[in-house]
């Protein structure tokens, strides 16, 4: 009986312990819920505090900062006075410190008037190296605090050290660069002085414009197999389009710690073209080759060439939507040329505004150019590179037009074939000059500016893709 009440007494515990236990589990549940929620609130207030701090901090420096001297007294100066202590400041601040303390100061000094010297008395694309180089100086001067690459560090423009005061004349006018502005400018002015009639009077020149980009993608790989990144091998192998708007716009985008030495690369390689191409040219063709006649172009109406920039435009914008932004502006300007309507504007975007821009730019990607990210050994790589980009795509547009003269009743001389770089109209002259060395009655200029400018829409297209393809 003593054991029948003691089950019977604990079956009854267990039926109460299970009646009980989902009512516990249940307050258990909302008390863990309502700590979980305090816990949430005290983190918010937390929060909001810590960022009413930081924004006080903002701000107190912001009103410091506006405030300058305003209501100070001078015997705060006159108490602190001493020959031996101004003396002593005036030296601090000085650039002479700054050299006492990093010697490579005095050397980007010394390389800034090398490229002043090439840009001035030898001529190397003067426009733009003469700008890059005073750019260069301006970055290096110790103490002068124009340029700090901390604002835009991480490939991002961090805005409130601008709000602060602290930015310098190149950290402002650096922003058209990095933000995409300057390069598009600058080719809505050469859109404007573009001509495309010789491309549409011929399309097959487009081939030779698109044949001369592989050695931006050759040159890529290439990058890759010395140790570079996708970005910087992006950056790197755009040098090969020799195209200095093109390059600036996609390695501000991809690689802008590499801005500096690839924008001189850039365009000292385009000053080049005359020394570069002739002996490329002169090796892979024949002396029978040199020497073909080609057939005068055909005449193109206005209304083709009113059509052409539209339909390019819509075309490479909805299949690569990422080269956009540099076609777009390339071909505003061509209409503006040949519409007939906008002559003030043609004149202004290929004048004043192209002018204008062209300073900037340069200076800022001279800005670009500090120790830190010009000299070591990337620099020297990224020169080598350039120089292998810049061969190769002069060479895939030579191959390709002794190809098609395999293939093609009336013959191409393969000489126009380099012009496929877009170094307008450099590349098409050297074409022009080598031809008549071989056939004096040849001229080729007309025929070699097809495919340069197709190497412009090409160079385009071609960073359009990278930048497609290499997520920022």
């Amino acid at each position: 009986m003593k054991s029948v009440k003691f089950y019977f007494s604990l079956l009854l515990s267990a039926v109460m312990l299970s009646v009980a236990m989902p009512a516990m589990a249940q307050d258990e549940a909302q008390a863990e819920a309502q700590a979980q929620a305090e816990i949430e609130a005290i983190a918010e207030v937390a929060e909001a505090e810590a960022v009413a701090v930081v924004d006080e901090g903002a701000e107190a420096a912001v009103a410091a900062s506006v405030q300058g001297t305003q209501g100070r007294d001078n015997a705060d100066i006159d108490a602190e006075f001493s020959v031996g202590k101004a003396l002593s400041d005036f030296v601090d601040q000085s650039g002479f410190k700054g050299f006492a303390e990093d010697w490579r100061f005095a050397v980007m000094i010394l390389i800034s008037f090398v490229l002043l010297y090439l840009a001035i008395v030898k001529q190397f694309e003067p426009l733009l190296l003469m700008p890059i180089a005073f750019g260069m100086l301006l970055t290096n001067l110790p103490g002068a605090d124009m340029f700090h690459s901390e604002f835009f560090a991480g490939g991002h423009v961090h805005w409130d050290n601008f709000a602060l005061g602290s930015a310098g004349l190149l950290d402002y006018l650096y922003l058209g660069v990095k933000l995409g502005i300057y390069p598009c400018l600058i080719f809505i002015g050469v859109g404007a002085m573009t001509d495309f009639a010789p491309l549409i009077a011929n399309p097959k020149s487009l081939l030779l414009g698109a044949a001369a980009q592989i050695g931006i993608f050759a040159t890529f790989l290439g990058a890759l197999a010395l140790g570079f990144n996708y970005w910087e091998s992006g950056s790197i192998g755009i040098i090969g389009g020799a195209d200095g708007p093109t390059a600036i716009y996609l390695t501000s985008k991809l690689a802008p710690h590499l801005l500096g030495p690839i924008a001189v690369a850039a365009y000292s390689y385009m000053a080049l073209v005359p020394v570069i191409q002739p002996p490329i040219m002169k090796l892979l063709t024949t002396d029978k080759e040199r020497k073909i006649e080609m057939k005068q172009l055909r005449s193109v109406s206005k209304r083709e060439k009113i059509i052409f920039p539209i339909v390019i435009t819509v075309i490479i914008a909805i299949l690569l939507p990422s080269a956009a932004p540099l076609i777009g502006c390339l071909m505003l300007g061509n209409l503006m040329k040949e519409c007939g309507v906008t002559e003030r504007l043609s004149k202004t975007v290929q004048n004043e505004l192209m002018n204008i821009v062209t300073i900037f730019l340069g200076i800022s990607v001279g800005a670009t150019t500090t120790a830190d990210s010009f000299l070591n050994w990337q620099t020297l790589g990224i020169l080598t590179l350039g120089v292998v980009a810049f061969s190769c795509g002069s060479a895939s547009g030579v191959l390709l037009a002794k190809l098609m003269n395999l293939f093609s009743k009336e013959k191409i001389n393969p000489l126009i074939g380099s012009a496929g770089v877009s170094a307008v109209p450099m590349a098409a002259r050297v074409s022009q000059t080598v031809g008549q060395k071989y056939n004096p009655g040849n001229f080729l200029l007309m025929h070699a500016m097809g495919p340069n400018v197709a190497g412009v829409i090409g160079s385009a297209v071609a960073a359009g893709i990278l930048l497609a393809f290499l997520p920022i």
